[in-house]
């Protein structure tokens, strides 16, 4: 039989304290797979693209997860598709997911758990955060950060200003006109868009400012300039696949601009920072491991708690 979760089951099952633990915990033992993961991506004759990562793998988890997602940027939702996680023992079909959903947690809750591990602890202990984009993956990564850290003030943007308006009013922030505004009041950035040119320059940037990028995830997406990321301490999700899908392929910058991937961060193979004044940037790509650690976790509470539908796609 193969589990259907839904959104709602998964907003059910799901909580950002334990995802965040899933994928700190993947972090750390992704490298020893032996399979690497892929990101494969097609133009269409749309107006969209169809995306596809895999395997999902891990250490000690005895499955894989294929996602295919359909990114159509004037769609409501503007991605949507579906996670097939599969038997490692015979290939059976354990579980079809949402993968709007779990894309959305595992971008936003990796991007918080990396935001809080990487950016400062702010300057006389106020602290600003900012948000570029105030779409579902801002949401999540604000939600999981609020979990790691406190902070005095939130300040949005969105090029959208009623989306802005209702997102400052959820978490008690404040609207701004221009991503630059959001740069000059606060300490720590997320940008979640899909821009296809720089929002922020370097000299938009101050001394000990973090900023984490989640937009840059596929070809002539951009959200910061090229001299940004090479002056700052850049951190990865990977170095392979930001040089050719990520913001340094959008930027025309080879792999050596990468300073670390969040794994070695998280092991205490690399330093975060290297000073507190240092300018410091997260920009991941997203790995196919992040959509297995997240439908595992929804699919052992589903089998606990009987969640989601079953059917027999074989009868």
């Amino acid at each position: 039989m193969t589990r259907i979760l839904t959104r709602t089951d998964l907003l059910e099952l799901l909580n950002p304290r334990d995802c965040i633990q899933a994928l700190r915990d993947g972090f750390a033992t992704a490298p020893r797979s032996t399979v690497p993961g892929q990101r494969l991506r097609t133009d269409l004759p749309f107006p969209g693209t169809a995306t596809a990562l895999l395997p999902g793998l891990l250490p000690g988890i005895d499955a894989y997860s294929v996602k295919v997602n359909a990114k159509f940027p004037g769609a409501a939702p503007a991605l949507r598709g579906v996670i097939c996680l599969h038997s490692g023992t015979d290939g059976a079909l354990l579980a079809l997911i949402d993968s709007a959903t779990v894309t959305a947690w595992r971008t936003g809750l990796a991007a918080a758990l990396a935001t809080d591990l990487i950016a400062g602890p702010g300057s006389g202990g106020a602290h600003t955060v900012g948000v570029i984009g105030a779409g579902a993956q801002a949401e999540l990564t604000i939600q999981g950060l609020r979990t790691l850290r406190s902070w005095n003030r939130l300040v949005v943007q969105d090029t959208d200003g009623q989306r802005a308006a209702d997102f400052a009013k959820r978490y008690g922030g404040t609207v701004a006109s221009t991503p630059r505004q959001v740069a000059a009041e606060a300490d720590v950035v997320v940008l979640a868009t899909w821009s296809r040119q720089p929002l922020l320059q370097l000299r938009d940037l101050r001394s000990g400012h973090h900023l984490t990028t989640l937009g840059a995830d596929e070809p002539g997406k951009q959200e910061l300039a090229a001299e940004v990321l090479s002056r700052a301490r850049l951190i990865v999700d990977d170095v392979a696949l930001v040089a050719t899908h990520g913001a340094l392929a959008n930027a025309g910058l080879p792999a050596t601009t990468a300073a670390a991937c969040l794994g070695e961060v998280i092991r205490g193979d690399a330093p975060a920072r290297d000073h507190s004044q240092q300018i410091t940037v997260y920009a991941p790509v997203g790995l196919p491991w992040q959509d297995l650690a997240l439908s595992w976790l929804a699919y052992q509470q589903a089998e606990t708690t009987g969640s989601g539908t079953t059917l027999d796609l074989l009868s």
